[in-house]
């Protein structure tokens, strides 16, 4: 019964230890992320992340509304690894980042508000695994010159 005890809480300090790891990692990437995200852009809501492999594509969901100016930046540990794409609700492409060489973010104003599907994948040519963070900035058209 020691023994079994003693494994649980070795077993339990070494997954606080590895989740901590994790979390540290996700918050530096979050970081990086964010610095392509500076005045006059302000950040939108949460982080869109996913763990993606080989041919596994993220969607996300997000509202875009008239009259502002987005930026969509897609970050992962590795430099141009994530190709992003925009499609509205009829999965009519908007936008993919691999149309201009993989870059990390694209700009642009909302005409009409839109309800759009982000998705993300690998370009398998650089990477077969690993995390697709998204960032949403936003500047009101008040901002705009």
């Amino acid at each position: 019964m020691r023994k079994f005890i003693l494994t649980f809480v070795t077993v339990l300090i070494f997954s606080f230890i590895g989740a901590n790891s994790i979390n540290s990692q996700e918050e530096v990437l979050i970081d990086k992320c964010a610095e392509s995200i500076k005045s006059p852009f302000i950040i939108s809501g949460q982080p869109f992340k996913a763990f993606i492999t080989d041919e596994e594509v993220a969607e996300f969901h997000t509202t875009f509304f008239a009259g502002s100016t987005y930026r969509i930046i897609a970050c992962s540990p590795q430099e141009q690894t994530i190709i992003f794409s925009v499609y509205d609700n009829e999965r009519n492409l908007l936008f993919t980042n691999e149309s201009v060489e993989n870059a990390p973010y694209w700009d642009f104003k909302a005409e009409g508000s839109l309800e759009c599907i982000v998705e993300a994948k690998l370009d398998k040519e650089k990477s077969t695994s690993g995390i697709a963070l998204l960032l949403i900035g936003f500047k009101s058209n008040q901002q705009v010159n």
